[in-house]
């Protein structure tokens, strides 16, 4: 049995998948306060990342290690929302992929993190 929606092609696709991106983006911000967070973080350290880096591959870093965190939020809200859909009732398989896809936010933060600091350390300190 095939899937009727994977039949588009061509600019039909795009516009499409790029109409339910949006979906996603609003959904996630109304919806999610830690993307919310973590969208205004992006938009206050976007600045400053073009202040901080010495050259366009620190500033790539610096807004790219915050677009990853942002990414990493989208795929954790996800797998939250996949979960709850099936219940709400405790479960040790829900858990895991609940608190694996919390890790993966708090690996996605701590990088960002590091890229941060050292392109501090780097600009101030050597």
């Amino acid at each position: 049995m095939s899937n009727p929606h994977k039949g588009r092609t061509g600019l039909d696709r795009i516009l499409r998948a790029t109409g339910y991106s949006w979906s996603g983006l609003r959904a996630a911000y109304s919806g999610e306060s830690a993307f919310r967070q973590e969208v205004w973080l992006m938009v206050v350290a976007t600045p400053l990342a073009f202040w901080l880096g010495q050259g366009w591959v620190e500033v790539a870093l610096l807004i790219g290690s915050l677009l990853l965190v942002l990414i990493v939020e989208l795929l954790n809200s996800g797998i939250e929302a996949a979960i709850d859909r099936v219940g709400f009732e405790l479960h040790e398989l829900s858990k895991r992929a609940k608190d694996l896809a919390s890790a993966a936010v708090l690996l996605a933060l701590l990088l960002a993190g590091g890229v941060w600091a050292a392109a501090a350390y780097h600009r101030f300190i050597v």
